[in-house]
């Protein structure tokens, strides 16, 4: 039997610039490439010997099922194929990496992970945001908006303002999830921060607050990240625009 392998591989948040040089040599080795929304088509050119399938997932909308892409890429890895999975941002944070991992280390084929830059950070770091500031923050909670009781949860376990709030996947959920804040204790002043397509030329960054933030109107086409706490008043003294054009290499 042929021996394949898989590499789970982060694309980064957008810009194809930010995957790591380990994520580009896997894909220029690859005979077949499974790829989820939202990665730039850029990256894919950078596998020209390989077959390309999409299987990605947005809002519910599945192109196949999870467990049904973790038997594909089984299959072909047992024909010796040289499987990039590519995954936006980094392939262990909300990118269901740990269960392609485990269902492929049951199986018996080789995997390896290739960590990327995750929009947790990323996408506040290019609006000039850190998500960590001395006598500000001195750390930070990434969870997801799309189970807004599981969101409402999480906060019960926090004080509001004790740290950083980096909530992916939430734009569609903004006024149930600004009513869970104001429910949990955060002042309707709390600095927020949406930011959309973050590293892309289309990047989009709206500054609020708690009380307002679900009257915030833009597009969701690129991934959207949140972000709750007094360092997004930062990223005016920073000149954010600045920075983002900085390290996305052209964002506006």
């Amino acid at each position: 039997m042929k021996s394949g392998s898989v590499a789970l591989v982060g694309a980064g948040p957008g810009d194809p610039d930010l995957i790591t040089r380990r994520g580009l040599r896997h894909l220029h080795n690859a005979t077949l490439v499974l790829y989820d929304a939202l990665v730039a088509p850029e990256l894919l050119d950078e596998a020209p010997r390989a077959r390309r399938l999409y299987v990605g997932k947005r809002a519910g909308r599945h192109a196949m099922p999870q467990r049904t892409s973790e038997r594909l890429m089984i299959r072909y890895a047992r024909r010796g194929e040289r499987i990039v999975r590519l995954k936006c941002g980094d392939p262990f944070v909300f990118g269901r990496g740990g269960e392609e991992m485990l269902a492929l280390a049951e199986a018996g084929v080789e995997c390896t992970v290739v960590p990327g830059v995750s929009s947790c950070i990323a996408a506040p770091q290019v609006a000039g945001i850190p998500v960590t500031h001395r006598q500000v923050a001195s750390g930070f909670l990434c969870t997801t908006g799309h189970d807004v009781d599981a969101f409402a949860d999480r906060l019960r376990g926090i004080s509001p303002g004790a740290l950083t709030l980096i909530v992916l996947m939430s734009y569609r959920n903004r006024a149930r999830l600004a009513a869970a804040l104001l429910e949990q204790g955060y002042p309707g002043s709390t600095p927020a921060a949406w930011v959309s397509g973050a590293s892309f030329d289309s990047q989009d960054v709206r500054v609020t607050n708690v009380s307002e933030m679900a009257d915030v109107d833009m597009s969701d086409d690129r991934a959207v990240t949140l972000v709750v706490g007094d360092v997004v008043s930062l990223a005016e003294r920073s000149q954010g625009r600045g920075l983002a054009q900085l390290v996305s290499g052209g964002a506006g």
